[in-house]
Order: structure tokens, then sequence, then C-alpha cells
């Protein structure tokens, strides 16, 4: 796999602290994400993972510091403002979230509905088309009942690029699935980084993942209470000095 060229910075974290009354969860996270990567938070379960993701989409907001995401904080904005801002970004969460009631081609044009002014016979010929991305053309008029975990994962996927967003956030996309689909997801993730230039945030502790998929990474640690590591996948794994990075690369047990 070939990192694209660094681009310009699309999300940039200054110092993120988040607790939850006394507890606190990280602090002192600062990192940016160039525009067309592949960019992996990882880290062991507790560590943090999912509550970063939410605090960069603007869920929750951060105790302390700050998260922009295209030069914009997300937990601060209402209204049409924050409307607008969520249209350029598309999120996937672990279990795909898609409505049970409505097809595939319903579920992806959702957002479409929402969020644009198009009529119905666009929105299904483009949600046909974002299912036809992600190998699923010739399920869009199935219901996720009907399909397998793996299947949802795309549907997800597809229905999060819905609005051609700039940047894509996805939650563990490998979590519940076996090796096989796990690796043809990798590759579909990937593929769609390198052929569309949209920038791919991955919140996994999925090691071959993230090493299949990973531009660059950041590592947080539930003990340390934030972040550890910062690099490529496999430089982190190669020759980083920190004995959790190693240990988690190596899939070793610290004494």
């Amino acid at each position: 796999m070939t990192a694209p060229p660094a681009g310009e910075a699309v999300i940039t974290a200054k110092a993120v602290e988040k607790q939850f009354d006394e507890r606190v969860i990280f602090r002192d996270v600062s990192f940016e994400v160039r525009r067309g990567e592949i960019f992996v938070i990882l880290g062991g379960s507790g560590c943090g993972k999912s509550t970063l993701l939410k605090l960069l989409i603007g869920l929750q907001p951060p105790t302390s510091g700050e998260a922009l995401v295209l030069g914009q904080n997300l937990s601060t904005l209402t209204g049409e403002p924050r409307r607008a801002a969520l249209a350029r970004i598309g999120v996937m969460w672990q279990q795909g979230a898609l409505l049970g009631s409505l097809n595939l081609m319903q579920n992806v044009g959702l957002p479409m509905e929402q969020h644009t002014k198009l009529p119905p016979a666009a929105r299904g010929a483009l949600a046909r088309a974002k299912l036809g991305l992600v190998g699923l053309g010739d399920a869009a008029t199935r219901l996720p009942a009907e399909i397998s975990g793996g299947m949802l994962k795309r549907a997800g996927i597809a229905r999060a690029m819905a609005l051609d967003p700039e940047i894509l956030f996805l939650d563990e996309p490998s979590a519940g699935l076996d090796p096989i689909t796990s690796a043809g997801l990798d590759q579909l993730i990937t593929t769609l980084a390198r052929e569309t230039g949209t920038t791919f945030v991955v919140v996994t502790h999925e090691l071959a993942s993230i090493l299949a998929i990973g531009d660059r990474c950041i590592m947080l640690d539930r003990e340390a209470k934030g972040m550890i590591a910062e690099g490529a996948p496999k430089e982190l794994r190669d020759h980083s000095d920190n004995p959790t990075v190693r240990a988690f690369f190596r899939r070793e047990v610290l004494n």
C-alpha cells in the first residue's frame, strides 16, 4: 500500500482532555490528520478511542483543549452551521446503525432526503451507485436483517458516503467479522480512500486491520490516560522504544 502525499490538515486536536465527573479518560491529546490519508486511532479496550471519536464529530465537548474538523469545532456549532458542517463528514458506527424497516437503498438515500432537495428518482439512483461502490449493487432492495454482518458494515459505509463527505469516521469496522471478511473490508477501505481521495479516520484495536490500512496512527493507553505513540503502524511495531506499544503490536503480554 502506497501512502498518499501529505495534504493539508483537515483535523487538528490541541491538548484535548476528556473526563466524566472526576474520572479522566485521556488528557493532553494532540495530533493532526492530513487530507487523503487513512488515520487510525488505536489502543486497548477502555482507553478512550470511541470517546475521542465522539468528541471529534461533536457528540461530546472536550473538558479542555480544542478539536477542529475542517476548521470548525463541531461541539460548539448549532442550527444551520452545524447542519452544514455535519454534511461534510460521514460516520459508520460499530453496529452499522441501519434502520431495519428500510431496505439498503432507502437507508443510503436517507441522508440525501434530509440534507438535499434531490427528487426521489435521483436519490434512488445515487443510493444504488453508493451501494455499487461497496460491492452491494445487487442487494439494494434487501433489508438489513437479510444480509450478513460483513454486508451490514459495507452498507453502513455506503450510507456514510451518501453526501460525498470529505472525511469518513469508522468506529470498529472489523469488530465481529471473521478474518476473511475483515480482510475484504480492509481492502475496500483502502480502495475507497485511494480512488475517491476521501480522508478516513478509523477507530480500531484489530491489529491486522491497523497494519493493512493505516497510513498513520495514534495509540491511546488506559493506564497512561492519554496518547503514547504516533506514527506509521509498521514503524511503531518495528522501532518503538515504548514497551506498551511494542507489546500491543507484537501481541505480547507485559510482565
